[in-house]
């Protein structure tokens, strides 16, 4: 009963992760590019009092064992990089991700990061930036003269100006893929990190290499689905409360036995 206790008090702190998990989710619904979080977890270890296969007699094996577990606890909160809905903006500066990749953002302390996030923005000297005014790489600066600015499929960008109305190429936008992208580091405002899980980025251009395309005018939203999002706080509560009873019902086993003794 005391075991009990314990274990239930495990079952209780998990669903509590679901529960800030889920709300982390929903709260970011309407997030640029946001992706998703799922939390796994394992079962802890268990006081095995019989091996199955254990001999009964001779000759004879026991087809069963008994194993009594000991609770679950977190494992992994992994990053669900679906893709989100693309909802057109009409800003030439906003590119979505069609497929797999990430833009690649210079901090202003030399280190890079990664985004989904496609609200790009010029800044006072023309190059193109993240919402942060971080650069995006590789820099592209965008003549002050430009009366538009066109960003192919491919990544290509093109712009016209007063002196030049046929379209000129000044850049192109690349795409980062890696290996695994849920091992990626989460840096908070859209970014991502490198880790030794993610695996090396690998460059390539927009609709090669297992790359997505670029899409001009639109914003990825968030992969959230609100919906199931409620259906989980709904099983991680009733799982809490299930776990609560467990408690309840030690408890009041333990008060039994200790009136027995009076």
């Amino acid at each position: 009963m005391i075991k009990a206790l314990f274990t239930s008090a495990t079952g209780m702190k998990a669903e509590q992760l679901v529960v800030d998990n889920t709300a982390h989710n929903l709260a970011n619904a309407n997030t640029t590019g946001f992706k998703r979080s799922q939390v796994n977890f394992q079962d802890l270890l268990y006081e095995t009092r019989r091996l199955p296969g254990t001999e009964t007699a001779q000759g004879l094996q026991a087809p069963t064992g008994l194993q009594i577990g000991s609770g679950v606890r977190p494992a992994a909160n992994t990053k669900i990089f679906s893709e989100g809905v693309q909802d057109i903006t009409d800003n030439p500066l906003d590119v979505a991700i069609q497929g797999q990749g990430f833009f690649r953002i210079t901090l202003p302390n030399g280190e890079l990061r990664y985004t989904r996030d496609g609200a790009l923005r010029k800044n006072a000297a023309g190059e193109i930036v993240n919402s942060d005014g971080y650069l995006l790489d590789p820099r592209i600066t965008i003549p002050q003269d430009a009366e538009s600015v066109t960003i192919g499929t491919d990544g290509t960008v093109s712009v016209t100006t007063p002196a030049s109305p046929t379209p000129s190429i000044i850049g192109q936008l690349k795409l980062i893929r890696f290996v695994n992208a849920a091992g990626l580091s989460s840096e908070g405002r859209n970014l991502y990190a490198e880790t030794a899980a993610s695996g090396p980025p690998t460059e390539a251009t927009p609709g090669e290499s297992g790359a997505g395309v670029l899409q001009q005018g639109f914003l990825e939203r968030s992969n959230v689905e609100v919906v199931t999002e409620m259906v989980n706080l709904i099983l991680a509560q009733r799982a809490y409360e299930f776990n609560t009873r467990s408690i309840k019902a030690a408890d009041e086993m333990l008060s039994i036995t200790n009136n027995m003794t009076r």
